[in-house]
Formats: C-alpha cells, structure tokens, sequence
C-alpha cells in the first residue's frame, strides 16, 4: 500500500512528535507531504512550524486561522445543548478534532493527495475521532496512522529517530516530559506523567490558564452576557463575534480562577485516564445560557433537552460529530433555541461562576402565577385538588394492593 500513496495531507504541529511523522512518511511510504497547521486559539506562535517544515523540504504548507469558524460551527452547537460528558467534561478536546479533520479531507481534495495523516496515539481517543471524521466526510479517503504502524514506541526512540534524522529535539522534550497538553480556545488539556496517579494531587504548575482560586481578587465580578437563539453574542453590551467572545469570557474566567477540572474518565477505547481542565470561557457560557433557557424554555422542551444531552455529549466525545444521530439531535436542540434570548449576569468570584439574574423579551415567567400575593386569578388553587386526586389514582391502587398483600415498603 505505502507504494500506491504519492501525497499525504499530515495535521501538523511543529512540535517533536508530528516533525517525526512527517519524516517517517517522507521515508517510509516515499511520498510527497502537505502539511496542514490549523490555528484554534491554542496561544502558541505558529511560524515555528512552517520554518521546521520548509526546514524538512515542504513545499506546500498550510497554516490556516480556524478560530472564528471552530467557536461559530463546532463550540456554539454544542453549547446549545449544554453538552457535558459524564456530567463534568465540557468536550474541549472532542469538538476541536473534526473540524481538523475537515480540513485535512477537504485539502487532499483540493491537492490530489491520496491520504491524510495524524499523529494521535493508538491508545487515545483521539485517532478514533480523527478517522471516524475523515471516513463520514469523504467515504474514500485513506487514513495512516503511524502510530499503529511504526515501532517507535518510547520517548528514548522517538529522541534517536529524531537525532539520527537531523530533526531538532527540544531541551525539555530529552528527559521525561512531565505531561502532555492539548489546547485551544474553548480549554486546555493536561494528561500522563505527573499526572498518571489520580490518588496525587495535581501540581500547580499544571494549570496554564488559570490563577489559583485562593490567589484570585477579594471583589467579585459581574459580568453580562446577551444571547441570541441561543448563542452568545455580547458581553458587557458589547457585540463580539464568536472566537473574540469566548477569548474575553476566558479573560474574565481565568483571572478568577473559573473552570478548573480534574476528572478521570472513560475513554471510548475502553480505559481510565486522569485529565487536568481548564474552561473558563466555556464554564461561564454554560451557567450563562442555562440561565437564559431557565426563563425562556417551555418545560417540555428543557426537560427533554436534558434528556437528550448526555447522548448528544457522548456521540462528541466518541468522535460521531458527523454521524446522522448528531445532526438529527442538533436539529431538534437548534429548534429549541428559537426565543433563548436575552441577557444573563454572572458573578465570577474565587474558582465560582454564579448566575445572578437573567432577562428575556420572551421570557414564560409569570410573576402573576407564581406569587405569594393575591394575583389576578389566572390560577385557581381550587384546582390543585382534582390535578393531584387524578395523579394520585393509580399511588392509591398500587398502596392498597401492597398493603393487601403485606408487601414492604
């Protein structure tokens, strides 16, 4: 097969790992490298990797500002519906992957390129959303994985391929890293090494994007946020588009210590992994936009939102953003952020985001229906009686046959 590939789009970091890649490929399978750098708000300076590239002979090398199109496509949907996997994990990581994947299929497209490449690891989940992406996208594409390919499985023989092939080794990478990070605007991710033994804590020097909670101001914050169906769109009354909205709501959070995670999860490939979390921006946006359905949403359709999250979250997470189940949800979660609109003030004090009010043009609240003075009679409390004798039938005939028959409580 290596003979039958000519040209192979690679996702490209610059860092040491996928530099190897790219030189395996050249060597292994002969073939021509394009090589694709996606710009996700990850704060790290991306020409590095074009002059490494050009250094390893590309031609044609790609390095593309994906940040507007990753919050307004890909981070926004998902916050429609309050996605969190296994009730923590704000799927930073997750909804990053087919976005690259799209560009990476789309570009063999657009270069002849026979296959694309990443550098995901065969234990990750991450090769599994990569791929599953790339296959939905374009049926045909072939995808190599050097990973399950080559036998470069430590970091001492990674370090004398990379030397004997004149690829720069950074000095931190010659000894044990002491974790490995992923990141980009919605968060960033911290995994291995130090991190391996969840029954240690994390060290402090883990966290990149947020001060200590203890060490963040004495005053509180507010900060408001407007909503159009369903998406944020201001904040502190001033409109901002998608990437540079999440950017100052990661301002905020992170000088207040907001978003910080240490969760062990189950990954789809069937094993436990400790990761340390930050998500500030996207920790206030989801105590923010359930805010605004609180007042906004029929209960019907908050309910069953609810109920469909963490089946729409795990479908992000095992890599099925472009499987027919994920478009069909998001269809029905879009439809429920017609009148979610509004603003909504949060108060960011010490690690804690707590909503403070929230306002709609289409809000259901009723302050008639609900209050403890004498309202304008849209509710009968006479009616309260029939409502409960009515869902109390079936308690009184289920009682009275455990009671017939002296069955326990």
């Amino acid at each position: 097969m290596a003979n039958e590939i000519k040209k192979v789009v690679l996702a490209y970091s610059g860092g040491l790992d996928t530099s190897i890649i790219l030189k395996w490929l050249q060597t292994e399978y002969g073939c021509e490298v394009v090589t694709f750098t996606a710009d996700l708000g990850q704060g790290e300076e991306l020409e590095p990797a074009r002059k490494k590239a050009e250094m390893m002979g590309i031609k044609d090398i790609r390095i593309e500002d994906l940040r507007e199109e990753f919050v307004r496509d890909f981070v926004f949907p998902m916050f429609r519906a309050n996605a969190l996997y296994e009730g923590v994990y704000l799927l930073g990581t997750s909804i990053a992957r087919p976005l690259i994947a799209k560009r990476l299929v789309e570009i063999a497209e657009e270069t002849g390129a026979d296959a694309v490449a990443h550098g995901a690891t065969g234990k990750g989940n991450d090769q599994v959303r990569f791929e599953l992406s790339a296959y939905a996208l374009n049926p045909a594409i072939r995808v190599i994985a050097p990973w399950r390919e080559w036998d470069l499985q430590s970091r001492t023989r990674l370090i004398d391929y990379a030397e004997k092939n004149q690829i720069p080794v950074p000095k931190d990478k010659r000894g044990e890293a002491p974790f490995s990070v992923d990141a980009n605007l919605l968060h960033t991710s911290s995994e291995g090494k130090v991190l391996e033994d969840p029954a240690e804590a994390a060290p402090d020097y883990v966290y990149q994007r947020t001060v200590d909670p203890e060490q963040a101001p004495d005053t509180p914050e507010l900060v408001t946020i407007g909503f159009e169906k369903g998406d944020a769109v201001s904040v502190n009354g001033e409109k901002l588009s998608p990437a540079a909205l999440l950017t100052r709501l990661n301002e905020l959070g992170g000088k207040h210590g907001v978003g910080r995670l240490d969760l062990v999860e189950n990954r789809f490939v069937g094993m436990k992994s400790r990761g340390v979390y930050e998500t500030p921006g996207g920790t206030i946006l989801l105590v923010a936009h359930r805010g605004i359905e609180s007042i906004t949403l029929d209960r019907g359709a908050a309910h069953l939102k609810d109920d469909i999250m963490p089946r729409y979250a795990e479908l992000i997470y095992n890599g099925f953003w472009f499987s027919p189940e994920r478009e069909m949800l998001q269809a029905l979660i879009d439809k429920s952020q017609e009148y979610v609109a509004g603003e909504v003030t949060i108060k960011l004090y010490k690690g804690s985001a707590h909503l403070v009010s929230r306002t709609s043009p289409y809000s259901l609240y009723s302050e008639d229906l609900v209050t403890f003075e004498e309202g304008t009679g849209t509710y009968d409390h006479h009616d309260a009686e029939g409502f409960i004798k009515l869902n109390g039938l079936r308690l009184k005939t289920y009682g009275a046959r455990r009671k017939r028959v002296g069955g326990g409580r």
